[in-house]
C-alpha cells in the first residue's frame, strides 16, 4: 500500500478540502488529486466524491480515514518515544549494586534522578561483588555500582571511582578490644561475623591477612546480609570488618566501638562499572551524569 498516498488522503479527510490539504502539505492540487486517484485504483475503492465546489468522503473513505487517523497517531507516538528515548526522558536503567551503595547511596541518587526523569524505569539488584560483576559481564545489567571493588577485574570492564571511605574493625562496647590499639595477629584471634563468600569486604579481610602473613580469621558466623552481621556484633558476639559508612552511626550512638589495628588503614572504593566500548542508553547516561555531578557530601550527610 502506498503510505504516501494514504498520508495525502488523511490530510484531505482531516481538513475536509483538497485545497487546504494542498496548502498544508505544500503540494499542488493536481498532484494530490492524481495521487488519490492512483490510490483508489490500488485499493479498488472510491474514497472521495465531488460535493458542490468541494469534496466529501464516501462510506469507504470514512472508514479508511478512521484507520488512517489511528495509524498516523501511532506514528506520532513512535516519533515521540524515539525523541524521549534519545534524550533519556524515558527508558530503563538496569543496575546492580553491592550492599553499601544500594543501602546508603543509591536511594538518594534515585530520588533526585526521578524528580527530573519520572518516566524512566529503575531496575535495581542488590547483591555481592562477584555476582554484580557477573551480571554486568552477562549483560543482565547496564552498570554496576560497587562498594569495595575487587582489585582485579576483566579488561572488558571499565571503572570510574567516585570516592573512598575507610574500612573499620568494630566490636560491641563491652568487648575487651573496644577502642583499643592492638596488633593484626591479636585481632585475628577474635571470632568474626561476616557476609557470605563473594563479599568484597570479606575478600579484603582475607587478603589483608595474606599480605601481613597473619593467620586468617575464624569466621564463626556468616550471613547473606550485612545488617544481620552487624546486629550479631552489637549483641555482643565477635567482630566484623566493614565500611565506615555502614557503621559510623552505630559508633556515634555507642552501639559499636572501633578497634584500631596497628599499621592497618584500608580504603574502600566506591565505583561505577560498565562494559568497555559499549554505548549506554541516554537514560543510563543521565543517571551516571547525575551521580557525577551530585556532591557526595549531600548523600552522606545525616
Amino acid at each position: 500500500m502506498n503510505l504516501h498516498a494514504l498520508r495525502l488522503f488523511h490530510a484531505i479527510a482531516s481538513t475536509g478540502s483538497v485545497t487546504r490539504a494542498s496548502e498544508l502539505l505544500n503540494i499542488s492540487q493536481p498532484a494530490i488529486t492524481s495521487q488519490i486517484k492512483k490510490f483508489e485504483k490500488e485499493l479498488h475503492l472510491t474514497l472521495i466524491k465531488p460535493q458542490g465546489r468541494g469534496v466529501t468522503l464516501t462510506d469507504a473513505g470514512q472508514e479508511i480515514a478512521l484507520l488512517a487517523k489511528r495509524l498516523f497517531a501511532v506514528e506520532q507516538q513512535i516519533e515521540q518515544f524515539a525523541y524521549e528515548y534519545r534524550n533519556g526522558t524515558t527508558g530503563c536503567v538496569r543496575l546492580a549494586a553491592t550492599y553499601l551503595p544500594a543501602n546508603f547511596l543509591i536511594p538518594t541518587w534515585i530520588a533526585k534522578f526521578k524528580q527530573q526523569f519520572e518516566q524512566v524505569e529503575m531496575m535495581i539488584t542488590t547483591t555481592n561483588s562477584n555476582d554484580a560483576l557477573n551480571k554486568l559481564l552477562n549483560v543482565e545489567v547496564d552498570v554496576a555500582i560497587y562498594g569495595g571493588l575487587a582489585e582485579e577485574h576483566p579488561d572488558s570492564i571499565q571503572t570510574e571511582e567516585l570516592f573512598q571511605d575507610e574500612l573499620w574493625f568494630v566490636v560491641a562496647p563491652n568487648h575487651r578490644y573496644a577502642n583499643q590499639h592492638i596488633s593484626l595477629s591479636d585481632m585475628m584471634k577474635v571470632p568474626f561475623v561476616m557476609r557470605e563468600e563473594g563479599s568484597s569486604t570479606r575478600e579484603r579481610l582475607l587478603s589483608l591477612c595474606r599480605t601481613y602473613s597473619t593467620s586468617a580469621p575464624t569466621i564463626s558466623l556468616q550471613f547473606n546480609g550485612l545488617h544481620e552481621a552487624i546486629t550479631a556484633v552489637i549483641a555482643g558476639y565477635g567482630a566484623t570488618f566493614v565500611s565506615s559508612l555502614v557503621v559510623r552511626d552505630f559508633v556515634k550512638r555507642g552501639e559499636l566501638c572501633r578497634v584500631f589495628v596497628q599499621g592497618v588503614l584500608l580504603k574502600n572504593k566506591i565505583a561505577i562499572c560498565s562494559r568497555k566500548n559499549e554505548q549506554l542508553s541516554a537514560s543510563t547516561m543521565n543517571f551516571i551524569n547525575m551521580i557525577r555531578e551530585y556532591p557526595i557530601r549531600n548523600v552522606l550527610s545525616p
